[in-house]
């Protein structure tokens, strides 16, 4: 005959197994809803959202209220050497998104490079009464027709720019100079950094237009910032004039946060 306490030790067990296995889905995957999680484990929904609340309590997620996502938080990522300095930039992001969000009301994504793509690694889309777009966590972008991808090559340092940009031609089949819908690459940047932001007036998506500051790690730009808005319903010269200011304050914020952080290098 099993003791209550034998009992007692196996259900526990029996979530401790249930709990890191969740973790490890959360882990490898850009942030699950609770039913997603559920279906990925198999695991029955109101037990994985006893759970998530668990690990959430014990700082080990944490939700996304705009999105229903959980994600793993630092604090977790501590228990492996396996995170990317884009995790710390997310976690240290999402509040300041949020704030400014809630302030410009037009809708903000975080994007990093990756695989020769600018990826939203987080977005306010789902919490801006001005998007139409939804689901945008995840989505991989073209890195020179967007403001995010200019921002990543104009403020990175040299010798990365020369190596993303080898790494472009040889993926696309690219000839220098390399020209654009809206001029030379070259010019294109520079323009960047004389209006300190990265800029998408045409192209990509003809309904909108944007502009990206970057996040730093010492020299590193490890992340751009990027508001985008409805070309019908505010000229560029316009919302660089009501917007710029904010987004380089919000991207030094963010910047100033990672200093914060025992980020390893």
């Amino acid at each position: 005959m099993i003791g209550r306490e034998h009992i007692s030790n196996f259900g526990s067990v029996r979530s401790l197994e249930r709990g890191l296995l969740i973790l490890q889905t959360l882990n490898r995957r850009n942030g699950l809803k609770a039913a997603e999680v559920a279906a990925a484990t198999s695991i029955p929904r109101p037990t994985v959202y006893r759970l998530l609340e668990t690990l959430e309590g014990l700082g080990f997620v944490s939700r996304d209220h705009s999105s229903e996502k959980w994600r793993p938080t630092l604090q977790a990522k501590s228990l492996s050497s396996g995170f990317r300095h884009e995790d710390w930039v997310t976690q240290a992001a999402v509040p300041e998104m949020v704030r400014l969000g809630r302030e410009i009301l037009w809708p903000l994504d975080l994007v990093t490079f990756n695989d020769h793509q600018m990826e939203i690694r987080e977005s306010t889309h789902n919490i801006s009464p001005y998007s139409i777009d939804h689901g945008m966590v995840g989505v991989q972008l073209p890195v020179l027709d967007t403001a995010g991808g200019r921002a990543y090559l104009a403020f990175s340092r040299e010798e990365e720019r020369a190596q993303t940009l080898a790494g472009l031609r040889a993926k696309l089949g690219l000839q220098n100079p390399v020209m654009l819908q809206d001029g030379p690459l070259m010019h294109v940047l520079e323009r960047c950094r004389t209006l300190g932001v990265g800029y998408r007036k045409e192209g990509y998506r003809l309904s909108t237009q944007s502009i990206s500051a970057p996040i730093y790690r010492g020299p590193r730009v490890l992340a751009c910032l990027t508001v985008i808005w409805t070309s019908s319903a505010l000229s560029f010269e316009k919302a660089l004039d009501q917007y710029r200011d904010k987004l380089l304050a919000t991207a030094r914020g963010i910047t100033d946060a990672l200093e914060q952080l025992e980020v390893p290098d």
